[in-house]
């Protein structure tokens, strides 16, 4: 196995167990990717740096190097105490973190295209949080420890302290868990600005099940892989409105939410019942903001439905510009749009592209326009001036910049301007083997260029069996998906709350700052900002940024 530990920005401190036991348990660097087969080096005698919020969740590191095989293994957090306030222990949550397999970028390869396995390196990567007990640890292996504090609202301002626990066959240690709350409030995700919209893939989920889409079964699966979304703050949910919008591309390709049918008196029925369920299901997650429906322009230009008279599925192919497609497309809108009134949903709705042409968008465009002209639409995609006004969410890619000026008229007009990543960028990224910080810096460098929010096109789009294997044929491992099956989150998934909480704080100072005429400290915080580029990463990495920014807004509260 290579050698994969990425270097760490953080001082490197002493750390505070001892190895009674030959077992080391100690604060590690959540920073740091912890290879398997190497002793830990880079340790902390503390698990927390910066000071807290109350209603903010906190994470920190461990890592278990024995000697010896342990067995019966269990990690333990209970309640933590400032003076008689207290966090409860359902608060805080400690998990193992599972090595799933990955592989690493190549030389002379781009992110992007089919790949074979055995052309590229592969390694094992802790990302899977994994539960609280291990039947064993074997001797010479590095196990990581995942601390998780959910700090209430109603938290006492102050320090905090209790003890980690790590027990087994033959004997017990701990460690000190240890920060400071500040007397501020960061509010409810549901309440964040940040923009998030990660697409979801419930196909993948039946699939991964084995269970039938949209069955009582279906839901109970998904109701813990969406919890996490929700909680991260996610405003969209990502429905289809045609089968396949995106060619089969993933391990599962999407289905189509709703019925197209073709009477033998040519006239269309359409069928709601699988998107109705999928959106009220997310929307009682806490998931509401928009709905975003894939999609009129798909890759392949292929479009079905079920000929009633044939009495068999059927797919034409059809151009924006053409007829075929305005026959299609035209009556649909229309009664989809009196469906999502009727629900009252409408508000909600953009009917949604993904990187497609300036000539395609017009075209799709003209065609709503003339059906249902204030009907939103979204891009994620290049930046066309010309598409601009048409368009209530437009994202588009990392290494593209909006003119200036244009974020800002755009937020006056109440419309929704993001950015996003995709297996082009090898960083930012949130890869198996991306450092950890860069899913953190991703939310910095959304706030420094003053964007809504942030989008990536594959939440859990898994792969054949993700929990142990998150290589794809495609693209780079873990391009597909960020967290796994069951309500498992990933070190890449609690790094990018992190980030995401990073921004809300942040953007609540400098509001307040500006209330109060406080222009100074805003100044300070904008030169910080000033570092999240392109440039800064590539040569620097994201570490230092980071870590200058959380302090910045840790000093200057």
């Amino acid at each position: 196995m290579k050698r994969f530990l990425l270097p760490a920005m953080l001082m490197i401190l002493a750390s505070c167990s001892s190895n009674n036991g030959n077992i080391l348990f100690s604060w590690g660097n959540s920073d740091t990717h912890y290879a398997l087969e190497e002793r830990p080096e880079d340790l902390n005698v503390h698990a927390f740096r910066y000071t807290a919020w109350k209603g903010e969740k906190i994470s920190a590191e461990a890592v278990i190097w024995p000697e010896e095989a342990m067995e019966n293994v269990k990690i333990k957090v209970g309640k933590l105490k400032n003076g008689k306030a207290v966090i409860p222990a359902e608060n805080v949550e400690a998990d193992f973190v599972s090595y799933v397999m990955s592989d690493v970028f190549q030389d002379g390869y781009g992110q992007c295209g089919f790949r074979k396995k055995a052309d590229f390196d592969s390694l094992l990567v802790a990302d899977m949080l994994d539960g609280n007990v291990r039947e064993r640890l074997d001797s010479g292996r590095c196990q990581p420890v995942w601390l998780s504090i959910d700090i209430p609202e109603g938290a006492l301002p102050g320090e905090y302290t209790g003890e980690m626990t790590l027990s087994w066959n033959k004997g017990k240690k701990t460690l000190p868990v240890c920060f400071k709350v500040a007397d501020r409030v960061l509010p409810d995700p549901s309440e964040w600005k940040f923009h998030l919209d990660l697409w979801q893939n419930p196909y993948s989920v039946a699939r991964y099940h084995g269970v039938e889409p949209w069955s009582e079964e279906h839901f109970e699966y998904m109701k813990p892989v969406m919890k996490i979304l929700a909680d991260a703050g996610q405003k969209v949910i990502t429905a289809t409105i045609m089968d396949r919008p995106w060619n089969g591309q993933t391990e599962d390709a999407f289905g189509s939410m709703v019925t197209k049918t073709l009477r033998t008196d040519g006239s269309w029925e359409y069928g709601y019942e699988a998107f109705d369920r999928w959106v009220e299901f997310m929307m009682e997650l806490g998931i509401d903001r928009q709905i975003s429906c894939y999609t009129m322009i798909p890759w392949n230009l292929e479009f079905d439905y079920f000929d009633e008279a044939q009495g068999c599925m059927t797919v034409v192919k059809a151009e924006p510009s053409g007829n075929e497609y305005r026959n299609y497309w035209g009556r649909f809108l229309s009664d989809f749009a009196d469906h999502l009134r009727e629900k009252g949903w409408y508000e909600k709705t953009v009917i949604a592209m993904d990187e497609r042409s300036e000539d395609a968008m017009k075209a799709a465009l003209e065609l709503i326009r003339s059906v249902q002209p204030d009907f939103k639409v979204s891009l994620a995609g290049n930046w066309h001036e010309s598409l601009e006004p048409e368009l209530y969410d437009y994202c588009i890619a990392f290494r593209q910049e909006y003119p200036e000026g244009i974020v800002a008229k755009r937020q006056a007009e109440g419309k929704v301007t993001t950015v996003y990543t995709c297996c082009a960028e090898r960083y930012p990224n949130t890869f198996m083997v991306s450092p950890h910080a860069e899913a953190v810096w991703i939310p910095w460098y959304v706030l420094s260029k003053g964007y809504d929010g942030y989008l990536r096109w594959a939440y859990n789009s898994w792969t054949a069996d993700p929990v142990a294997d998150a290589r794809f044929r495609a693209w780079p491992a873990g391009d597909c998906f960020i967290v796994y099956p069951d309500g498992r989150s990933s070190i890449r998934m609690e790094k990018f709350i992190e980030g995401i909480q990073d921004y809300e704080k942040a953007r609540i100072l400098m509001e307040g700052w500006a209330e109060e005429g406080m222009q100074e400290k805003i100044g300070k915080l904008n030169e910080i900002l000033s570092s999240f580029t392109y440039e800064e990463i590539t040569d620097k990495g994201p570490e230092e940024a980071v870590h200058k920014a959380k302090q910045a807004i840790s000093d200057l509260l």
